[in-house]
């Protein structure tokens, strides 16, 4: 479900409210951990941009949340670990907001702010 909200405040203010929580929690970490990124809204969800590419975004789906990760050499190292989720290349798909496990997202964004190859 691609949004027309202008920017993520507002995109979050869209959301279903069963989601709102844990949307907010993931823009928090986020904001918190990819100091020195833009945030944007591209294709119709937030975004996460470094020196104009973009390597983190999710958005709220009609049948789960997505998290994108830009670099495959990051998800890859923690594929193992996302056991409550569905992924495809770049792509983690969590059936409920319950299911996002904040520890592992944490360690795929510093894996991206300290990862230097980008493969989008």
């Amino acid at each position: 479900m691609q949004s027309t909200a202008a920017d993520v405040t507002t995109y979050l203010e869209q959301a279903p409210p069963e989601r709102q929580a844990a949307l907010t929690r993931l823009r928090n970490l986020c904001v918190s951990l990819l100091r020195g990124y833009e945030e944007t809204i591209e294709y119709g969800m937030p975004c996460y941009k470094r020196n104009g590419t973009a390597e983190v975004a999710w958005a709220s789906q009609k049948s789960y949340i997505s998290l994108y990760i830009m670099k495959k050499a990051v998800l890859d190292a923690h594929r193992s670990e996302l056991v409550t989720a569905s992924i495809g290349k770049g792509c983690i798909r969590f059936s409920k907001p319950e299911k996002l496990d904040f520890a592992i997202i944490e360690k795929l964004l510093v894996g991206t702010r300290e990862s230097a190859d980008v493969v989008c």
